[in-house]
């Protein structure tokens, strides 16, 4: 395994300022010190999943099965989180990126119309006329984390569109969020909304509500930080931008709040994409002051909601898409992770970190817009490639799925800065999705999108 100090010595195909980050975060390895690693990737003989020595999975659920609430497994599993319940017990959500019953993977024996009996205030867009109802949403399941069995699943939110990512919030729910915003608007409902989902453990369907005053856009992710109650949000495009909502309310997003873009505190140039033959590079490993814009009209009709973040100043992204908040007690200062996917010179993709600042509750926080940091930019595949989503493990490592065309793996950093796999997808060529650690600790979560597996991954972690 690789370290993003050692591939120093191997590569000149490197960010500006990459050296000095190395240094920084490595320094062990200068000594000789070993770096992380679990060891090398084991070739599945089941040919599911690659893991290092030690590693082991369960399959906990397959597209199509049938969960006792009597709905299928929709398809194309994404974004996840876990929360605590009673006792060994904690819930899996579990977003699915489908939408319109084209995709002919979602929840109901004939998607071509709604059960008989179905109860259309739980379906957030039924369709219209001839059009057929959206089985986007999610699904819960309910694990013994002791034992690893999966004691209930069921459809937790259903008739949205395109469900990519999402985000836990400290207050027990799951964010799920839309992610297109242009395409559907023809069609029943306008789509590009966040969702809550409880995770309370009682099986059922949730009652959609949109949060609309968090904005209509390509919604990613989602990260709350728990001391001010402020959203982060990121949008897959790649003239995108950062978003905060800051609620009326903390802990109570559906009753408003202010949304804002995020933009450079200094005067002057910057993009953040680092893409070759732009006029201007930021820098790796060097937290900068920003600011932040308000926005009106956040529905943005006309999808034009980054559009009018840019011209107020914003910070060009390109695809931002998972994104997770690290605690001071895990990684060592509050702060926001996100990935995205095809920034950097070789667009292979950037992992950046946001430092809120010190607060004492949401005014404070306004008057502390905070920093940010480009965290990572390898511009090596062999270390990463289109990172997607992420999460922070409860020793303050941060997991990336790739979403590649090609081999796909689950990417592991240290926080001393050191790079390393943890699984690679030894099934085909999907993406890998939705990574996310239990409560305890002790199993790594993880989705193959197509054909739509669900697994737990079990071993010594740090």
């Amino acid at each position: 395994m690789k370290t993003r100090r050692s591939f120093l010595t191997q590569s000149a195909a490197v960010s500006t300022g990459f050296g000095a980050l190395q240094l920084f975060l490595n320094p062990g390895s200068a000594s000789g010190k070993e770096a992380f690693s679990y060891g090398p990737l084991i070739e599945d003989p089941d040919g599911l999943l690659d893991l290092p020595e030690g590693f082991s999975y369960r399959v906990l659920s397959r597209t199509g099965d049938i969960m006792p609430d009597g709905y299928k497994v929709p398809g194309k599993p994404d974004g996840m989180a876990t929360f605590a319940l009673e006792g060994d017990l904690i819930a899996l959500i579990r977003n699915h990126e489908i939408g319109h019953s084209g995709f002919k993977t979602g929840p109901f024996e004939d998607n071509t119309k709604l059960p008989d009996d179905f109860d259309r205030d739980y379906i957030f867009d039924p369709g219209e006329g001839n059009v057929q109802p959206f089985v986007g949403g999610t699904t819960t399941l309910i694990i013994n984390q002791k034992t690893g069995e999966v004691v209930d699943e069921y459809l937790s939110l259903v008739g949205t569109d395109r469900n990519c990512a999402g985000g836990p919030t400290p207050w027990g729910s799951w964010i799920t969020c839309e992610e297109p915003a242009d395409l559907t608007t023809e069609w029943g409902r306008k789509h590009g909304y966040c969702f809550e989902v409880p995770a309370s453990g009682k099986p059922g369907l949730t009652k959609p509500e949109p949060l609309k005053a968090m904005g209509r856009f390509r919604h990613e992710a989602v990260a709350v930080d728990p001391d001010s109650g402020i959203v982060y949000l990121t949008e897959d495009r790649n003239d995108g931008v950062i978003y905060r909502f800051i609620p009326n309310v903390k802990g109570q997003l559906e009753k408003g709040g202010r949304l804002q873009a995020l933009k450079m505190a200094a005067e002057g140039k910057f993009d953040s994409r680092n893409w070759p033959g732009n006029t201007s590079t930021f820098p790796v490993n060097k937290p900068l002051p920003v600011a932040w814009v308000d926005l009106e009209n956040v529905e943005s009709p006309a999808d034009d909601l980054r559009i009018q973040a840019l011209e107020k100043g914003a910070l060009i992204f390109s695809r931002a898409e998972g994104m997770w908040y690290g605690s001071a007690e895990t990684v060592g200062e509050s702060s926001i992770y996100f990935a995205c996917t095809d920034g950097g010179e070789k667009h292979l993709g950037q992992i950046f970190r946001y430092f809120p600042g010190p607060y004492e509750g949401t005014e404070k926080e306004t008057d502390s817009p905070g920093r940010i940091e480009l965290f990572i930019e390898p511009n090596d595949s062999a270390l990463l490639k289109n990172g997607d989503n992420i999460t922070i493990a409860p020793s303050g490592h941060l997991y990336i799925c790739e979403d590649t065309k090609t081999a796909n793996h689950i990417r592991g950093v240290t926080k001393e800065g050191e790079m390393y796999t943890i699984a690679m997808n030894r099934l085909n060529d999907s993406e890998m999705a939705g990574v996310c650690v239990s409560p305890d600790g002790s199993t790594v979560f993880v989705n193959i999108q197509n054909p739509g597996i669900t697994f737990a991954i079990r071993g010594p972690f740090a």
